[in-house]
């Protein structure tokens, strides 16, 4: 036990365990208490690595992070370096972490983190689209009308995006985002990052949503180009003449519509609302 209780946030292999550090197998082998967001995992992390857990191991997960953040705030106040690992990533992005980190900053407790692979900055690097400005959206909501919300707040955003996303939501959440941003809006989708099986699919959001309707499996990172504001807007008027030209030749409303917002690269939904009102 350390005379000052410290939290420590070590981040874990997001895939290869010759990714873990020195110091994160010194902190683990030394910590006071381990919170694991699943036990099980670490248990086979720490064989991997080949050391030995000299502190107590507790479960940290979603479902008790508010209780047990409270009693691990108990442990740092009596004076135990507390270190919170969870599956693979660091702490606190998208994983538990935050309620924990929140309650020990508050209560004057030393907070530091052991660095480690983040799937979100490998992704980014890995992508090929721009890196120097970037925000992390997280997993979008699993229901549709809460996803399509969320992602037409975002369609103006002119940083480039990174989401979470599981993969049987992938085609979904790929068809949801052509809507929102646009077909022709450059992305990239990364699957088993530093994996056996590392796959990087990059083109844009209409055609990565047909190719996801295959089988696709693994850990998910989806990164999304950022609005360019420098590029002429479409003419939504000339767009629904266009629709209507169409029609006139013997195409359906429906089929006119879907070709030309995604030759223009505008949200399907865009241009039948201002059809429909036209």
């Amino acid at each position: 036990m350390n005379d000052n209780g410290r939290l420590v946030l070590a981040g874990a292999p997001i895939g290869r365990v010759e990714d873990a550090s020195g110091r994160l197998r010194e902190a683990l082998a030394t910590a006071d208490v381990v919170a694991a967001e699943d036990t099980r995992r670490l248990r086979r992390l720490v064989a991997d690595l080949g050391i030995t857990l000299s502190g107590r191991v507790v479960s940290y997960y979603d479902a008790n992070e508010a209780n047990r953040a409270k009693e691990l705030l108990g442990d740092l106040q009596d004076g135990h370096t507390v270190l919170v690992i969870t599956d693979a990533g660091m702490p606190g992005v998208s994983d538990p972490g935050y309620r924990l980190t929140h309650l020990a900053v508050e209560a004057g407790i030393p907070v530091t983190a052991l660095p480690g692979p983040s799937a979100v900055t490998t992704a980014l690097a890995i992508s090929g689209l721009p890196s120097d400005r970037f925000c992390f959206e997280g997993f979008p909501p699993r229901k549709a009308g809460e996803r399509g919300r969320r992602l037409a707040a975002l369609a103006g955003e002119e940083r480039t995006m990174v989401f979470f996303e599981a993969p049987h939501r992938l085609q979904a959440c790929l068809e949801a985002m052509a809507e929102a941003f646009g077909p022709e809006r450059p992305a990239a989708v990364c699957r088993e990052l530093t994996k056996t099986y590392e796959e990087v699919r990059r083109g844009p959001l209409g055609e990565l949503a047909e190719w996801a309707a295959g089988d696709v499996r693994g850990e998910i990172t989806l990164v999304v180009a950022g609005h360019s504001p420098g590029t002429a807007e479409p003419d939504i008027g000339e767009l629904v003449n266009e629709v209507a030209r169409r029609e006139e030749a013997g195409v359906s409303r429906k089929q006119a519509i879907v070709d030309v917002a995604k030759a223009a690269g505008v949200p399907k939904r865009e241009l039948y609302d201002a059809v429909h009102r036209s």
